[in-house]
């Protein structure tokens, strides 16, 4: 069955999106589309996993930015290319400037993590440059377009450019190509919204009784407000933790496809996808980024609808920096309940912190981060504790001891500052 769309509309068609599939034949992968039994099992559903964490740059970016470059004359190749990027859209840039031996520039933040870096130079090898610059993606963004713009040089947008969205939209054809039997759900990471823009132009032509879910962070919900509002909007803070998929604002051209193929949006907590990744890989052997654990923490929010289904989740990246492993533990504790911060008041006498141990920690509390400096002259100091415990309800116990003993206390786990302090 196919969906036809009026001539105005901006949804990319069928035809454009094989002919980027035809391009990509031996630059990208065609990645496995994966059944997962413990997943489909604890959902009741037949779950797929589309493993873009196996591309060759380990995201699905490769697949636009090689459509995009291969679709411009090679006059316009001439003087180079420019992108900007914290991560993926850097690395797949990088490869195709490698493979179609054009040269590059990538405009980085000075903050990004040296091995992101390297990643981009390996991949590029001696057809691209990295210059680091500014603190933000925006310092960055404006120094690549002012590069691009004094020089004659192509830029390479991330997301909101139709030959981008045409390399994404391969995804779907992919997904379409090798799943076995009809699709219920298909769920997918929003960051710009190149990724859905494509993958949904695809499904809602070719299935269109396959619902399109779009996931973003709940730090950073710019599609989801641009979708509410009937407008692109640009949010005045965000959380950038899931990086790949948290942007102040979405495409122009992005935002007016997805107003016509996605058919619901879920916000999650930056917590859960933290929780989602170390499920990820301890019950499944998968390391993906946050951006790419996104879809499968969707699905706690969508458990009712999918019983039952035949679901996709796209798994988008896996250039996660192990430098962040004790940050997504402590963000995944603090979500699940397990972890809590405290100033606690101890009165400066002796035995006074062996008789919070004794009367106040359960047998399974574990108290994990402690300091105390004691002040003179006061009779009590506070203390900042931090308290693991082995199961949500136990929170509400420790806290009951607490008040018992008249402890002289404060939480503080809603604390985004102190948060910040710690990790």
């Amino acid at each position: 069955m196919t969906t036809q769309y009026a001539k105005n509309s901006p949804v990319i068609s069928v035809e454009n999106i094989y002919k980027a599939k035809v391009r990509l034949r031996g630059i990208a992968e065609q990645t496995p589309l994966m059944f997962n039994y413990h997943l489909s099992e604890h959902y009741g559903c037949r779950l797929y996993l589309k493993r873009e964490d196996m591309q060759v740059v380990r995201s699905y970016k490769i697949r636009g930015a090689y459509n995009k470059m291969a679709t411009v004359p090679a006059e316009a190749l001439k003087q180079g290319v420019v992108c900007a990027s914290a991560g993926n859209h850097a690395q797949g840039v990088a490869f195709a400037c490698q493979k179609l031996k054009v040269h590059g520039k990538v405009y980085m933040p000075s903050v990004t993590p040296q091995q992101k870096v390297r990643k981009v130079k390996l991949f590029g090898k001696e057809w691209v440059d990295v210059v680091l610059v500014g603190d933000t993606f925006d310092d960055a963004y404006l120094e690549a377009r002012k590069d691009a713009d004094e020089h004659g040089k192509l830029f390479i947008h991330p997301f909101d450019d139709e030959s981008i969205i045409e390399g994404q939209g391969t995804v779907g054809l992919e997904i379409l190509e090798d799943c076995d039997r009809s699709l219920d759900y298909v769920f997918a990471a929003i960051g710009g919204g190149g990724l859905i823009s494509g993958l949904g132009s695809y499904f809602k032509q070719l299935s269109p009784n396959t619902r399109i879910i779009g996931v973003e962070p709940e730090g950073a919900p710019a599609m989801y407000e641009s979708l509410k509002a009937g407008e692109p909007i640009t949010l005045s803070k965000i959380d950038s933790f899931v990086d790949g998929a948290a942007v102040r604002r979405v495409g122009d051209l992005t935002f007016r496809i997805a107003r016509e193929v996605v058919d619901d949006m879920i916000l999650v907590p930056e917590g859960k996808v933290c929780s989602t990744i170390l499920q990820l890989y301890n019950e499944e052997g998968v390391v993906v980024e946050p951006a790419g654990a996104l879809t499968v923490a969707a699905l706690d929010f969508y458990k009712e609808q999918i019983k039952g289904k035949n679901v996709v989740c796209v798994l988008s990246g896996s250039n996660n920096d192990i430098t962040r492993t004790e940050e997504i533990k402590e963000r995944s504790l603090l979500y699940e309940g397990l972890k809590h911060y405290f100033v606690i008041r101890f009165p400066q006498r002796a035995g006074a912190l062996r008789e919070f141990l004794n009367n106040v920690l359960g047998p399974t509390d574990d108290i994990t981060h402690f300091e105390y400096t004691k002040k003179h002259n006061r009779e009590s100091g506070p203390a900042l504790v931090g308290i693991q415990v082995q199961k949500r309800e136990d929170y509400e116990s420790l806290l009951e001891r607490m008040d018992q003993h008249y402890i002289n206390y404060q939480t503080l786990n809603d604390s985004r500052m102190l948060f910040d302090l710690l990790i």
